[in-house]
């Protein structure tokens, strides 16, 4: 059972865009000996919007080779191309990932039958274990608790990252799948009490600057310990909030370039964290015990 801290681990970039693997080796490391029970490479976090198939594909691979066995790699894999996404899905799995982790298709709006369709046909077509991911807030389209209930029955869709961040949603969708999938947070605000409620780990931006901190509270939680869990939350808080202060993972790329582990590359449309954000953030890391 995959479960934890998971990290949807940055893509690190010279300034001029290009990937600097270097850097990503090294958070690698950083992670597994930090705790970090698995990573999600080539997500959102990893903008994947602007990797091409390419460096999407060797990212991936080159994540897997790295971390050798020593924690589970999660690809990001999906698309709102259905054939696109099972292309993804194939090299992930020709190339060892552990598993895949499918958003819903974006902007092409399919309605919830086109949904249950897409991905059963992607589980179908490939035998790796797949998490479905539901976040309207970026994608501008919902899989409603229904659907996921209906997709839960397919053997190798074993999980759903719910981003909504309603904790309504997260208790429905548990009530609903958890005897059948793991239900996992995508929003780090919300995640200790979707773990607290039963669910199985949370896949974490904060995770990225705070990786130790972030596997003792999801483990805390996970044994149903509030208390120590809340407290370990306490500190982490300020961050969950102002690393979304501007788009994911505008802030967390600065945040990590702040603590010296990553250089100043991102690429447009996104830019560097507006200097506004630069003061709360950093308070936010000082709270937290992440002074360089």
């Amino acid at each position: 059972m995959i479960q934890g801290s998971m990290v949807a681990i940055v893509t690190p970039m010279h300034p001029d865009g290009a990937i600097d693997y270097d850097a990503f080796d090294h958070l690698i490391e950083w992670h597994i000996s930090s705790g970090t029970d698995a990573i999600v490479v080539a997500g959102t976090t990893g903008e994947s919007p602007t990797l091409s198939e390419q460096e999407h594909c060797h990212l991936v691979k080159h994540c897997v080779a790295t971390v050798s066995g020593r924690i589970p790699v999660i690809a990001g894999t999906g698309s709102n191309s259905t054939r696109e996404a099972i292309f993804f899905t194939q090299y992930a799995k020709e190339n060892g990932a552990d598993a895949c982790l499918l958003v819903t298709p974006y902007y092409n709006k399919p309605g919830q039958e086109g949904l249950y369709q897409h991905f059963k046909l992607i589980a179908e077509t490939v035998a790796i274990p797949q998490i479905l991911y539901n976040v309207p807030a970026r994608t501008g389209c919902d899989l409603l608790p229904e659907t996921v209930s209906r997709l839960a029955d397919i053997d190798n869709i074993i999980g759903i990252k719910e981003a909504t961040g309603d904790l309504d949603r997260g208790r429905q969708v548990l009530e609903m799948c958890a005897e059948r999938i793991s239900i996992y947070s995508g929003d780090d605000a919300t995640a200790l009490d979707l773990m607290l409620a039963g669910a199985r780990g949370n896949i974490s931006v904060t995770a990225n600057v705070a990786p130790a901190q972030m596997h003792e509270m999801c483990r805390l939680a996970l044994i149903g310990d509030r208390e120590s869990a809340s407290m370990m939350n306490a500190r982490l808080a300020g961050l969950h909030n102002v690393l979304f202060l501007e788009s994911n993972p505008v802030p967390v790329k600065w945040a990590l370039f702040e603590l010296g582990l990553i250089k100043q590359g991102i690429r447009l449309p996104l830019l560097e964290l507006n200097k506004a954000y630069r003061i709360p953030l950093r308070e936010a890391m000082k709270h937290a015990g992440l002074d360089r």
